[in-house]
């Protein structure tokens, strides 16, 4: 089976600075070689710290930026050779859900209409139906269909956040783009927005490039993970494989960043030394050997392959050697009945004010 979309060394490149007469003196490789494929239906996550070009890749995919180098094909046809009528059927299967819900929707605008755009602008149905589809596109988002004579700012953050899925989905793409779709929301919200996406992907097929740099949101959603570091893939593979057993020293780090919210319940923390280095002069070979624990003489000169031979990728020379991973995510914790309980009314209460 063919996958909707398959992404080949693909690279970006912008210029840091000029000399007086315009000439590039820097440069910053953004993308360096990514590549991945994506099935319909399939979610798949790109994480890393911020700065690592995980954005910049989803930017890349919609062609809002063009890339430097690679290969994009989505449904069978190249992205990158289509003219503008091409680059228009692709804004209708590829949509995107931005960061910030407040900055993303027009205050100028009603709802009705933010909605109403897409429709308009695609023809996707008759005029004499618009406003039955965007009361549709409500209802689909779990909004009241007479909320589309309200603005924006009348809106709570989930609220608006829902708004923008929906306006993702009045053209009803294929892929979905979101780039950190929960990281702007209260943590309280954070978890209606995640089960509304799941239950869309169930129901509609749709398969989302999930951008984020949150594992523990990840974890819940994603059904193969790619993790990034300065503008390069260093490991993906399934999910759950990822998260069990992560090979790449940088993976295992980020896992044991994720925050518990219990006392004793990691066996331990592994801590990178230094700081990222800077993007205009990255470091030759590895690009994380200035920060490994691990690394050798040749992680210095040699740029490790992204082998995908069992599924489960890695870009390290030394993975094989490395200790076990241990436990890099917290212990699952003892079920709290009462706990439970206020979380569960919790969840009721704030669904009641959405």
């Amino acid at each position: 089976m063919t996958p909707l979309l398959q992404v080949a060394d693909l690279s970006k490149l912008f210029v840091a600075r000029r000399d007086v007469i315009g000439r590039p003196t820097a440069t910053v490789k953004a993308v360096d070689g990514v590549s991945f494929d994506l099935a319909a239906g399939e979610t798949l996550a790109l994480v890393g710290e911020s700065g690592c070009g995980k954005s910049t890749v989803g930017r890349l995919l919609l062609r809002l930026i063009e890339p430097s180098g690679g290969a994009i094909r989505f449904d069978g046809q190249d992205v990158l050779s289509t003219g503008n009528s091409g680059a228009r059927r692709l804004r209708r299967d590829v949509q995107l859900i931005f960061q910030d819900p407040y900055a993303s929707l027009n205050p100028r605008m009603t709802v009705g209409d933010i909605l109403g755009e897409p429709l308009l602008l695609h023809d996707v149905v008759p005029p004499d139906r618009r406003r039955e589809r965007v009361a549709e596109l409500l209802t689909t988002v779990g909004l009241r269909p007479d909320y589309h004579r309200r603005y924006p700012h009348e809106f709570s953050g989930g609220q608006r956040q829902r708004i923008a899925i929906a306006r993702a989905l009045a053209v009803e793409p294929k892929l979905i783009v979101c780039d950190e779709p929960v990281s702007a929301l209260d943590v309280s919200i954070r978890a209606q927005v995640l089960n509304l996406l799941r239950d869309l992907q169930q129901r509609l097929g749709l398969a989302y490039l999930f951008i984020s740099h949150d594992l523990a949101v990840v974890k819940h959603i994603a059904t193969r993970v790619a993790v990034m570091y300065l503008g390069r893939i260093v490991e993906m593979g399934d999910a759950g494989q990822v998260f069990a057993e992560p090979r790449h020293p940088y993976t295992r780090a980020l896992l044991s960043a994720i925050p518990v919210p219990a006392p004793g319940a990691r066996q331990d923390r592994r801590i990178l030394q230094g700081d990222v280095p800077s993007p205009i002069a990255p470091p030759p070979g590895c690009h994380l050997h200035t920060r490994c624990p691990h690394a050798v003489d040749r992680c210095r000169v040699e740029r490790p392959p992204l082998d995908l031979g069992d599924g489960h990728g890695v870009a390290c020379h030394l993975w094989r050697q490395l200790p076990p991973a241990g436990e890099a995510l917290p212990r699952e914790l003892a079920p709290n009945p009462t706990l439970e309980k206020l979380q569960a009314a919790f969840v009721r209460r704030t669904e009641e004010v959405i």
